[in-house]
């Protein structure tokens, strides 16, 4: 048995923007915003339609939120603290004890995730929309990303492995090429072809 206070968990610190404290129309319109973004797609969403499913005048969604640029990078904040609450709640629940069941239990994951994401990443399908490398939500899809290449690096560090960079390199194509597959071409089965070939990575893969 693997005492509690050992037990493998995520070791990279992570760059979460502290969730600022909203009014309750704030909360609608980043709730409504929120939906319409990931079911729509954030270029097609206007502040009407926000403001409309909100309950709310635009006067008092600028208010909250500034501009609609600003809005968007809320949303995608929220989305990544919602992203690391689950993670935590899947090793919660999974239990790995090794710093290769951490890896492995991360792309275990992705199915459940999968299931109440079925329009794929939503980090990934706003990078494709949002063209502008100054846009304020970009050092959230970024983060996002740069964040889950670090956690596979530390734990292939904490591992053994020999080359943890290219190995982190290789893992985080595999988990982001199962986002976008799911989507994209319709793979329902790839977050299960993703964990399998991560574990023959693993597997296969030298050590110090």
């Amino acid at each position: 048995m693997v005492d509690q206070q050992l037990r493998p968990t995520l070791l990279v610190e992570r760059a979460l923007t502290p969730a600022a404290p909203l009014t309750p129309a704030g909360e609608r319109i980043l709730a409504a915003a929120s939906a319409l973004f990931y079911a729509r797609g954030i270029r097609t969403v206007g502040v009407d339609a926000i403001a409309d499913a909100a309950e709310v005048t635009k006067k008092t969604l600028y208010d909250r939120f500034g501009s609609k640029d600003r809005l968007i990078a809320a949303y995608l904040e929220r989305r990544n603290r919602q992203w690391h609450t689950f993670l935590d709640d899947q090793l919660a629940e999974r239990q790995p004890t090794s710093p290769e069941e951490v890896i492995l239990a991360l792309f275990a994951s992705l199915s459940d995730w999968m299931e109440e994401s079925q329009r794929g990443c939503g980090f990934i399908n706003a990078s494709v929309e949002l063209a502008a490398p100054d846009h304020p939500a970009m050092p959230v899809i970024v983060g996002q990303k740069t964040w889950m290449r670090a956690e596979f690096v530390a734990q292939a560090e904490l591992a053994g492995f020999d080359q943890v960079g290219e190995l982190a390199d290789r893992l985080l194509l595999l988990h982001e090429g199962a986002l976008v597959s799911y989507r994209v071409a319709a793979m329902e089965h790839a977050p299960a072809v993703a964990l399998r070939a991560a574990g023959d990575l693993l597997a296969s893969w030298p050590r110090r």
